[in-house]
């Protein structure tokens, strides 16, 4: 495990940009957190590094958004970002999940995974948001993730 605490939204999103420089593609990403935890906020960081154009907004009410890539330096593709909070796993599904997850060229962001739990990967990483004050937010990888020359 690896925890990080941010003193602000720009010090969140920054971090969400130093983990998304490390993607290779393939990578599915679940942030869990109350409300105003932080995790838009890490998701927009990710978005920006990887090449995706804003504006960069909470899926809430559409459960899913792609961006396309359009970079000759990485082999990802297409980012999605998908707010699960109000579906259900079969809602999930119907939007082509596995070709989604199978497919590595293809980086996944889900806030409110916990319903999802079963049709998510394994080696999928599970970042959880806790608010400590209004500007403070404790972010805890569930695994190591090795983001030390993106420091």
């Amino acid at each position: 495990m690896k925890k990080f605490i941010t003193k602000n939204a720009e010090e969140t999103k920054a971090l969400g940009v130093r983990l998304a420089l490390t993607f290779q593609g393939g990578e599915i990403v679940c942030l869990r957190g109350d409300l105003g935890a932080g995790k838009t906020t890490f998701a927009q960081g990710m978005l920006r590094a990887l090449g995706a154009e804003p504006p960069y907004t909470s899926p809430t009410f559409v459960v899913i958004k792609q961006y396309k890539i359009d970079n000759d330096k990485s082999r990802i593709r297409n980012v999605y970002h998908l707010d699960t909070y109000r579906v259900e796993v079969e809602d999930v599904l119907e939007l082509s999940w596995k070709e989604l997850v199978a497919d590595k060229d293809n980086v996944i962001i889900i806030e409110w995974p916990n319903k999802m739990k079963d049709i998510i990967p394994a080696e999928a990483l599970w970042i959880d948001f806790k608010w400590l004050d209004e500007n403070k937010r404790e972010i805890v990888f569930s695994r190591n993730v090795d983001m030390r020359e993106f420091m």
